[in-house]
């Protein structure tokens, strides 16, 4: 029994145990209720007949008595109705994680709205976003950002080395820290939904950004306390008889310096100072599970986090640095004391300076924080993966020096289902490679570059790959598999086609370090036979002699005629054939050219009129 089965066994059993668990607490909720009822009725009856028969005194005593069960049945019903929330999310989690390994794609998420670069070389021929994508069966991210970082790293088309060797290492620690990532997701859940928004903290950076006029509030901070202290001696000397009464003068001055300076300085205090406690509450849920997770021997991940570490940098810190200073606000929030208060010290200007201290401090960290909890978002959707498919994935041996080497063992496509999914051998290990795949309709050509390509991106985006081995240089990736006309821009299918191989040429004659290691399906599909069959010749012949590996699948057996002319253009091929009146494939690769066409096969299984002499 394989890895996956395994694993996908074991998720059910959870979720099973869950659902027991789930429906068993609902039954207590439900019983909690009755009790809260009847609780709450007694001891209201018991209370009444008090009251009428013995008076308030008697009454007051045994209403505190007899509605003490109500009170205890109301702390332990909303304790059972929160285990309920919790336990239904850890379900709701598992659930995800089943529909990622059998494919259910109507059970995942939905998927990231990004708009893609419109030339991109890669991106929509290997189907990296989408309704039916790789980002969305691996994105476990909840906020934007994190979901959008995944994204990028699969979109991009220059990664760096250095980051992809330390973005595995960090996917493998993670790997094997399975309790963290989804106490992570549901912690980032939970405070989504307290948020209303799917990027708890992006307004807040917004508000971090505004002015905080720190100096000026405290120039006049310092001058207004002055004048206060000032004010406070004459009054104290003036009700000694050592000076006349002259403190009035002083305290009108400092009252017409507050109104014309301090007030427009704190009309916005209290909502700033309430706004800051808020979000930092509600990113708080994350924060501190970063804090306070114990990582062990996780030194990738511990870095990473390494700032929810630091006991002169955490979140928490700064949570009870504006809790302290929310008491302080929410003092004169009453009209009263609160003028009193501003009478005696500039109150309202000496906590709008702290909380502009908090903003300018907040603005350094914050953004470092989010960008540390986006990164194990789009680390945690890779490591996840790699956990889910353990039986059927590597991470990739990824070559540093600038080479041509591809090796695959057991290569095979993550978008089908694992039951379904057929693996192939495939490598190459020379500039100017180009591997001609021919073979009948619906065989496997066009999967299989989508499989060597996808395998590229999860390889370069830092991931495990679906293969039993897999080493490869770094390799410029660019691929003309889903080619489109454009109404909009008066493109042709043809004229479409043509000016993405043109661009692909480009790629390939451009100056840069590493290789390009092209995929190409049907090349000049959007022609006739005869124009198509020298277009074709010669652009093969022009790619072969670049700096760079590619493959292309063609209908055109006219083609494998090139691996004569020469030595770096092989030719492959995947079979068909026909059993009891079915088309059958076997998806596997072979070397050479297509012995045979399924075209007018198909043709006669749909009841088409095909003459027999054309066989």
């Amino acid at each position: 029994m394989g890895a996956e089965q395994t694993t996908q066994q074991f998720i059910v059993k959870r979720i099973e145990r869950l659902n027991g668990r789930i429906a068993a607490m609902q039954k207590q909720s439900r019983s909690l209720t009755q009790v809260r009822i009847i609780t709450f009725v007694v001891g209201m009856l018991i209370s009444g007949f008090v009251f009428i028969n013995w008076g308030a005194v008697p009454w007051l005593v045994t209403t505190v008595v007899v509605f003490i069960p109500f009170v205890g049945s109301v702390i332990l019903h909303r304790r059972v109705e929160t285990a309920v929330i919790k336990w239904t999310a850890w379900r709701d989690l598992q659930q995800m994680h089943l529909a990622r390994i059998i494919l259910e794609w109507s059970a995942l998420p939905e998927p990231l709205q990004m708009e893609i670069e419109k030339y991109h070389p890669f991106a929509v021929d290997v189907d990296l976003l989408g309704e039916f994508s790789l980002h969305r069966v691996l994105d476990t991210a909840v906020s934007d950002s994190g979901r959008r970082r995944l994204a990028a790293w699969l979109l991009e088309t220059k990664p760096d080395a250095d980051q992809i060797l330390r973005r595995q290492e960090q996917v493998a620690e993670l790997v094997q820290m399975a309790h963290f990532r989804d106490k992570l997701t549901l912690n980032a859940a939970l405070m989504t939904e307290l948020a209303g928004e799917r990027v708890p903290g992006e307004k807040l950076i917004a508000w971090l950004e505004t002015p905080a006029e720190r100096a000026e509030l405290k120039r006049w901070t310092l001058l207004l306390g002055i004048n206060a202290l000032f004010t406070a001696a004459l009054f104290v000397f003036g009700s000694l008889n050592l000076i006349p009464s002259i403190w009035w003068v002083s305290l009108v001055i400092y009252a017409v310096l507050y109104v014309v300076k301090g007030l427009p300085l704190t009309d916005t205090m209290f909502n700033d100072a309430l706004f800051l406690q808020n979000s930092l509450e509600t990113l708080n849920s994350v924060f501190r599970f970063l804090e306070s997770w114990r990582y062990g021997r996780s030194a990738q991940i511990a870095s990473l986090c390494q700032p929810f570490l630091d006991p002169t940098k955490k979140p928490s810190d700064h949570m009870r640095r504006v809790s302290r200073l929310m008491i302080g606000v929410g003092m004169r929030m009453n009209p009263f004391v609160g003028l009193l208060l501003n009478a005696v010290v500039p109150w309202d200007l000496f906590f709008a300076y702290r909380l502009a201290l908090c903003k300018v401090d907040l603005r350094t960290q914050l953004p470092d924080w989010m960008d540390r909890w986006f990164e194990l978002e789009a680390l945690s959707s890779l490591a996840t993966y790699a956990d889910l498919n353990a039986d059927s994935v590597v991470m990739p041996k990824l070559e540093t020096a600038v080479s041509v080497q591809f090796n695959a063992q057991q290569l095979g496509h993550p978008l089908i289902k694992a039951a379904d999914r057929v693996c192939n051998d495939f490598q190459v290990n020379q500039a100017g490679s180009v591997m001609i795949i021919t073979g009948s309709n619906m065989a496997g050509k066009s999967s299989f570059l989508r499989t060597v390509g996808i395998n590229l991106v999860l390889a370069y985006a830092g991931g495990v790959v679906v293969a039993h081995s897999f080493s490869t240089s770094f390799f410029r990736l660019f691929a003309s598999i889903r080619v489109q006309d454009s109404l909009t821009d008066g493109y042709s299918f043809f004229y479409a086609e043509v000016r993405r191989l043109a661009q692909l040429l480009d790629a390939l004659q451009a100056e840069e370090e590493r290789p390009l290691y092209f995929l190409i399906d049907e090349i000049f599909r959007g022609t006739n036979n005869r124009e198509r069959l020298l277009g074709s010749q010669a652009y093969i012949a022009e790619v072969a002699q670049g700096q760079g590996v590619g493959i292309v699948a063609t209908h055109d057996l006219e083609l494998v005629h090139l691996a004569d002319e020469r030595s770096t253009i092989r030719n492959y091929h995947f079979r068909d054939g026909v059993e009891n009146g079915r088309m059958v494939f076997d998806y596997k690769l072979h070397q050479g050219p297509c012995p045979t066409t399924n075209a007018l096969k198909i043709m006669r299984l749909a009841g088409l009129p095909i003459s027999e002499e054309l066989d």
